[in-house]
């Protein structure tokens, strides 16, 4: 037999039940996805509620919205670039922490470029470049140095080369923190150069071009 006492629960016992309850594993859980989903759904149907109440409706809204993505998509474009530094060093840096030499770099160049990866092979090839001049002693071994302070200081010590190599680090920081792609042509100009620069000599202090 039922008892018709009624029962009386207090609100916050019968939060924390419902809440043990729902924890239990036969509840499906909602993903962080879906609850992003839901969130970007409630609030454009704030959005909607709000449209008909403001001066110029929808054109209103759609004013809004777009200021919204003005501001938002540099944001986010300057965070990602930021992850991208974090997690890469320096913004051009040329060595990560692995070491390879110079023959190890090229192999691993053209082993890229034969699948086509042109942005990989062009990142490795400059790397060969600079092992090579640091090895035969061109430019000093400089942990962290970047793709542009490699063509500054080559470029002092073979300066017939200064151009390519400006060229080339320029090359090496677009396809590796500026997201463009890189080309079948980058990559010849980098192979061509690495051949010409393993023959070429500095050029003493004070001496002819």
């Amino acid at each position: 037999m039922i008892s018709d006492v009624p029962v009386d629960i207090a609100r916050d016992a019968a939060r924390e039940a419902a809440v043990r309850e729902l924890a239990k594993p036969i509840y499906p859980k909602e993903s962080w996805w879906d609850r992003l989903l839901q969130s970007a759904r409630d609030w454009l149907n704030d959005l909607i509620d709000a449209a008909s109440g403001l001066p110029g409706g929808w054109f209103s809204v759609l004013l809004l919205v777009l200021l919204i993505i003005g501001v938002a998509v540099p944001v986010l474009v300057m965070a990602r670039r930021a992850t991208r530094t974090r997690a890469g060093g320096r913004a051009g840096e040329l060595f990560g922490a692995r070491v390879r030499t110079a023959a190890e770099h090229r192999a691993a160049a053209e082993a890229h470029a034969a699948r086509q990866e042109w942005a990989e092979a062009i990142r490795e090839r400059l790397r060969a470049i600079a092992r090579d001049l640091e090895d035969r002693a061109v430019v000093e071994q400089a942990p962290g140095r970047t793709a542009d302070e490699l063509a500054a200081e080559a470029g002092r010590a073979l300066p017939v080369f200064a151009g390519e190599l400006l060229r080339g680090a320029r090359l090496f920081d677009d396809v590796t923190y500026g997201d463009l792609p890189g080309t079948a042509e980058g990559y010849r100009h980098l192979a061509g150069l690495d051949e010409r620069l393993r023959q070429a000599r500095p050029v003493p202090a004070g001496g002819p071009a």
